[in-house]
């Protein structure tokens, strides 16, 4: 029972940063495509921060579940998800080569602003009551000894650390010069002509590529060796400290 009551109360904070996350990430891309041009997520309901416009069922609900089994047993995991990709049509926008850089860009741009305001919460959170930070650290799904102020922030702030991880994971990870991810498309953009074109034919095998990189980490090490030790650096320096 103790470690459903974990996984629970994990579940619990840890959903509503990776569901503002995803859902922000898209919902930028298709806001930025609106203002240069290309008006396709506005029409098709887009622009919104409702989530269910958003939610991916096996991206945003069943792959994070599955990659929390680890956590609950006691083993290493990233956390990760995704939401539905917001439509873009390219043709659309004013300068569709150039303009497709900063659609791409604002994704990745979004999970940046919102680790640094899930930052300065925490911070205000620790400035109210610097009793958090060692409930926060040694974080178990359990309260027991907090008083009564502690009990009622140490949900925030480990909401506030999650966000952070959870946004500095997906901006790095979706600047990862591959097609379809971000950092392919900004790739493409900013690349001459011949070579940005050589680029874009990864995409239908983008994912394919990605997928394989997640499936042999432990041999590859692209995640473990480059992309995280990069989260833990920018994510200890927002926080101020290492934490999780």
């Amino acid at each position: 029972m103790t470690d459903l009551s974990h996984l629970i109360q994990t579940i619990s904070i840890i959903a509503l940063p990776l569901l503002f996350a995803i859902t922000l990430h898209e919902m930028a891309h298709g806001f930025i495509a609106d203002k240069l041009g290309d008006p396709t997520a506005r029409h098709a309901g887009r622009l919104t921060l409702n989530p269910l416009a958003h939610i991916d069922p096996f991206g945003t609900v069943i792959l994070p579940l599955i990659l929390m089994i680890p956590m609950l047993l006691g083993y290493p995991s990233m956390l990760f998800g995704y939401a539905k990709p917001v439509p873009v049509n390219y043709l659309n926008l004013r300068r569709p080569k150039q303009d497709m850089t900063w659609v791409a860009a604002a994704g990745p741009g979004m999970n940046l602003l919102l680790a640094l305001l899930s930052s300065l919460v925490f911070r205000l959170l620790m400035m109210i009551d610097p009793a958090l930070l060692l409930y926060v650290s040694r974080f178990g799904g359990s309260l027991s000894g907090a008083d009564l102020s502690t009990s009622i922030l140490l949900p925030l702030a480990l909401m506030a650390v999650y966000s952070v991880n959870i946004n500095i994971l997906l901006m790095i990870f979706n600047l990862i010069p591959i097609p379809p991810l971000d950092g392919g498309r900004v790739l493409v953009g900013v690349l001459p002509e011949q070579q940005a074109i050589a680029v874009s034919r990864l995409e239908p095998y983008g994912m394919l590529i990605i997928i394989a990189l997640l499936m042999f980490d432990p041999q590859i090490g692209i995640m473990r060796a480059i992309v995280w030790p990069f989260v833990t650096i920018i994510s200890n320096l927002m926080l101020g400290a290492p934490i999780l």
